[in-house]
């Protein structure tokens, strides 16, 4: 009996420091301080910094709590958005302080589960083929906890993280979540610049002034982005995704076009911005947030749900969106 229980506490000791301190308090209270965070740890003073990048309108992609390539990205961008260095260090005690100076709001808050919440219809599985697609009614959240964790910008395993022990299919049930602001302006956009090199989406106002910083995931090997200047031609929320063959996309064998009904776990997400000229190339959401930048795609720019929610309201037709490489990129 011994034995296994200092098994058991060694067990414990291996298991908790990945969410050591992942709490509301200890989050909201997170200074940076000592060595930087190890990359593959939630840290409570990395999800400080996302939340803060998010509420700036410098999206770190699915907050997380850990200071991966998108958070790395979204630092930079800050950083020189402020005209602060760009050194080996991205989270820098000066990118800390003009972080902490963009928002006095608590980074974790309390939320009840409503019955809006729970309600679905959730899938029971996903399809992995787009062929198998076609005949859902629609492409929902999988569960609550998906649905949640997409509602407030996260990762599903920092959701759990804040939240142990808790249910996500309970209405009243409180939990700890990230506490996205509300924006009520919507600045005029008059440009967007998809860096191919880079993989982000950035939106400048009529003074050339950066309004919103994206990562993303742009085109690939197989199936590039277009190059050059494109329009907005299409605004669409909550878009049907059609298939044509002639895009003879790889592991779809499908000789004829077929539709798939809208929903967040659709191919295109929750959100299509339709480019012209060229044929079904666009800016669009994603069923899967934590690939962002680390995949490819099929010629389209990709986006989380959320972000290409947040492009899409500051667009209109017409918009220029200009597609560059990294040695033609200007220096912001």
């Amino acid at each position: 009996m011994t034995r296994w229980l200092v098994g058991l506490g060694l067990l414990a000791c291996l298991v908790r420091p990945a969410f050591a301190g992942v709490d509301a308090p200890s989050i909201n209270a997170a200074e940076l301080k000592g060595k930087p965070p190890a990359r593959d740890a939630i840290h409570p003073a990395i999800v400080k910094a996302q939340v803060l990048l998010d509420r700036a309108s410098f999206s770190p992609g699915e907050i997380d709590g850990k200071m991966g390539e998108n958070a790395e990205k979204a630092l930079k961008a800050f950083a020189a958005s402020k005209d602060l260095p760009a050194g080996k260090q991205t989270l820098t005690p000066e990118v800390w302080s003009a972080l902490i100076a963009t928002s006095p709001d608590a980074v974790i808050v309390d939320y009840k589960i409503t019955e809006k919440d729970v309600k679905g219809p959730f899938l029971e599985k996903l399809p992995r083929k787009m062929e198998d697609m076609k005949d859902l009614k629609a492409l929902g959240y999988t569960s609550p906890r998906e649905a949640l964790a997409e509602k407030f910008h996260m990762s599903e395993a920092l959701l759990a993280a804040l939240n142990p022990g808790k249910k996500f299919d309970e209405p009243g049930q409180t939990i700890s979540v990230v506490n996205i602001a509300v924006r009520g302006d919507k600045p005029a956009v008059a440009r967007v610049e998809v860096d191919k090199t880079a993989q982000t989406v950035k939106a400048f106002g009529n003074a050339g002034e950066l309004i919103a910083f994206f990562p993303a995931t742009v085109g690939s090997d197989d199936k590039p982005t277009p190059s050059g200047v494109l329009k907005v031609a299409s605004i669409d929320a909550n878009p049907h995704y059609r298939y044509n063959p002639d895009y003879k996309f790889k592991g779809v064998k499908a000789k004829r076009a077929f539709t798939i009904k809208p929903g967040p776990n659709n191919p295109v997400g929750t959100q299509w911005i339709g480019l012209s000229p060229g044929e079904g190339y666009g800016i669009h959401g994603t069923p899967d947030p934590s690939k962002v930048s680390k995949t490819e795609s099929h010629g389209c720019v990709r986006l989380t749900n959320w972000d290409a929610d947040r492009l899409a309201k500051l667009l209109k037709k017409g918009t220029e969106v200009a597609f560059i490489e990294r040695s033609a990129a200007r220096q912001r």
